[in-house]
């Protein structure tokens, strides 16, 4: 099936709703709507290209694995090239041109971003997505929390400007909506390579964040430059969000976070490289703070200096090692609970 070349306002509900299709192609598609963009449930061989997604109160282009078809089935060989999402635009205007911005933010929440899940029951496998835009929106989420299995998945060449959450989300829960007997997933195995984000929300990072045993697992994390606007105070640095397990997953759930760079709890086996951290006015809390991670590795690191502020702040971490990270000689840690550096 291809769906090519058209454009959609509103569209009545989803924009385009796919479940349980094979082989599909959409692209050219320019959608302005206030509901979802995209949306590809239990699908697979699907691509999805060259398209640009308005859509403030909902995401832009979502993958799930439902129960729609009245059983589990995988959303696998996936790949979205191309493409521009939003949430920053009055409904109607990307279509027109005009490209009227909200008065403010309390006047759409923005959400306009790619997602895998909420909707996990069935699994996420083979998924690349690559050379996409996010404007005035929220980042990147990644949510397994219905049981779903998220695995090989590469994301690569990502611009991201204004984001209003966290740009990258990553979250293993236990919301667990589905048959009796539906028990955690996992996440593993995932890439994230050549990534900018300029001029975000200072108070949320990126967060990895999995739950009490239960790990996200194998990330690289490489080439990574995040800006946002600063001005994180040491109480703020002080906060120890809360586990949250059963909750409905978004990247603002856990609110302000401790860390400025990347908050990573519940993680065993990452490699962060080649990071470059910024922020616009000072900002007092610490670039890494991780909880309960194993096997981490950071690598070419540059991080705002500022007085009295730690780079790293960890507790309960196993095999840790920190190399050419700007301001700290290189540093391996066997196992600390508490670690500031």
């Amino acid at each position: 099936m291809i769906l090519r070349d058209f454009q959609i306002l509103e569209g009545g509900w989803f924009g385009i709703l796919a479940t349980g299709v094979d082989n599909l192609l959409i692209d050219g598609v320019m959608i302005d709507t206030n509901r979802d963009g995209i949306d590809i449930d239990c699908c697979w061989n699907v691509r999805i290209s060259n398209c640009s997604v308005n859509s403030p109160w909902d995401d832009a282009i979502v993958l799930k694995s439902s129960l729609a078809l009245g059983r589990k089935r995988d959303c696998a060989n996936i790949t979205i090239a191309n493409c521009y999402v939003t949430g920053g635009y009055k409904l109607g205007t990307l279509l027109d041109g005009s490209w009227q911005i909200w008065d403010s933010p309390k006047d759409a929440p923005r959400t306009g971003r790619i997602k895998i899940g909420t909707e996990s029951n069935g699994a996420f496998h083979n998924i690349a997505i690559t050379n996409c835009i996010f404007e005035k929106c929220e980042g990147l989420a990644l949510e397994s929390v219905d049981g779903s299995l998220l695995e090989d998945l590469v994301i690569s060449n990502i611009v991201m400007r204004e984001i209003v959450t966290a740009p990258l989300f990553l979250r293993l829960g236990s919301r667990l909506r589905g048959p009796s007997g539906t028990t955690v997933g996992a996440i593993r195995r995932v890439i994230f390579s050549n990534i900018t984000s300029s001029h975000a929300v200072a108070s949320y990072g990126c967060i990895i964040s999995g739950i009490p045993g239960f790990a996200i697992e194998d990330l690289k994390i490489a080439s990574i430059h995040l800006h946002h606007q600063g001005g994180g105070s040491k109480q703020q640095a002080a906060i120890i969000p809360s586990e949250e397990e059963t909750r409905y997953p978004d990247s603002d759930m856990f609110g302000p976070m401790p860390s400025q760079g990347f908050f990573l709890r519940r993680v065993k086996g990452v490699e962060i490289s080649d990071v470059k951290i910024r922020a616009e006015m000072p900002d007092y809390r610490p670039n890494f703070v991780l909880g309960d991670v194993n096997e981490a590795e950071f690598f070419r690191i540059k991080t705002p200096e500022q007085s009295g502020v730690p780079k790293f702040d960890m507790q309960s971490v196993t095999n840790v090692e920190i190399h050419r990270v700007s301001g700290l000689a290189d540093t391996v840690i066997p196992a600390a609970e508490c670690r500031v550096l």
